[in-house]
């Protein structure tokens, strides 16, 4: 068991010298094909140049792609870490829950509801300590994304796959949500327990007080953020990124979809919470951030990687290789191998 670690991501740009190389290869054998077709026929050009072989020179502009991917990898330093060690922390566990209903692709806040929901996710933790985090997605059912941990890199990475088509019942079921909640909690080790519900609150169900009210009792505090505007906005259908239409309702009215900042309120207050306006990004991280520092840590134990070691010199003797081959996968007897005459041929 391992974990990987990268240095410096920057390097990844890099590897754009790579489709740059493959366009300008596809030019020029564009160029060479139709400036040969003015001179001579196909069949008189096999016989001029018999050794010609575009196999080979395709060959070779792969050969250097490689090498140029090995040398960007080696720029970026990957790290390997094989020691898994348990440390002691202080933290609080967080767990949030995301909507991504249909509503959720409302833009009435930039980019679009569920986006803006990700973005303001992503901060808070970035903004965390030594606190653990879970996240679950929920629409008409709760399904659970990631599990208590304190893999943060892990944690941004399952929220940025998270879209509006990975649960197909659609509804905003609040209450299965906090249930569902209800399992990430370690009951052993009594921690400080938060839910965070990012929503626009629409489609609830009755019941989301009363199941947050069950919730404080087993010590969760939960905290509502809401995404949207009260004036609502259409839900966009879109295709590839091209909007196709609007959501219709069954009487092929366009559909409404407002931010119920009310049902919000309730659930936090049933919950010992608070509701928090999502415009303003900074505003959100600030409060959650102070909310969580009047709370007491908790210690607990926490699995984590350690000795990382540079693998750099992996990718670079690869890309040295790779360089190497490309010199000798040669189209045709290149001038300075003639010039070297090793053979003593005659040329």
């Amino acid at each position: 068991m391992f974990d990987f670690q990268l240095e410096e991501k920057v390097w990844f740009w890099v590897l754009l010298v790579i489709p740059i190389i493959i366009l300008l290869f596809a030019i020029l054998q564009f160029w060479k094909h139709k400036t040969q077709q003015r001179f001579a026929s196909a069949t008189l050009l096999k016989r001029l140049s018999p050794n010609q072989s575009l196999f080979k020179a395709i060959l070779k502009i792969i050969v250097l792609s490689l090498a140029i991917a090995c040398f960007a990898i080696a720029l970026v330093n990957p790290k390997i870490g094989t020691k898994l060690e348990t440390v002691k922390r202080q933290g609080v566990d967080v767990v949030f829950a995301l909507d991504v209903s249909k509503s959720m692709l409302a833009e009435d806040i930039a980019p679009n509801r569920l986006e803006k929901s990700k973005q303001l996710v992503t901060q808070i933790i970035n903004n965390l300590a030594s606190d653990r985090v879970g996240i679950i997605a929920y629409a008409g059912k709760a399904f659970p994304q990631l599990p208590i941990t304190t893999d943060y890199a892990s944690a941004k990475m399952f929220l940025n796959s998270m879209n509006t088509d990975m649960l197909s019942s659609q509804g905003t079921a609040i209450s299965e949500a906090i249930e569902l909640a209800k399992t990430y909690y370690d009951d052993e080790e009594q921690t400080n327990r938060v839910l965070i519900i990012i929503s626009d609150g629409e489609d609830h169900n009755d019941v989301a007080s009363t199941v947050a009210e069950e919730a404080s009792d087993e010590g969760i505090r939960i905290f509502t953020i809401g995404v949207g505007s009260t004036k609502g906005d259409r839900i966009p259908i879109k295709r590839n990124g091209v909007l196709i239409n609007y959501k219709k309702d069954n009487q092929g009215e366009t559909v409404i979809t407002r931010l119920n900042e009310d049902t919000l309120k309730d659930i936090a207050e049933e919950a010992n919470g608070a509701y928090i306006n999502g415009s303003n990004t900074s505003d959100v991280v600030k409060e959650i951030k102070s909310i969580l520092n009047t709370m007491d840590k908790t210690e607990f134990e926490a699995k984590e990687f350690s000795d990382y070691k540079d693998q750099f010199q992996w990718f670079l003797g690869f890309g040295l290789f790779f360089l190497f081959l490309d010199i000798f996968f040669l189209e045709r007897k290149t001038a300075w191998l003639k010039r070297l005459n090793l053979f003593n041929e005659n040329f």
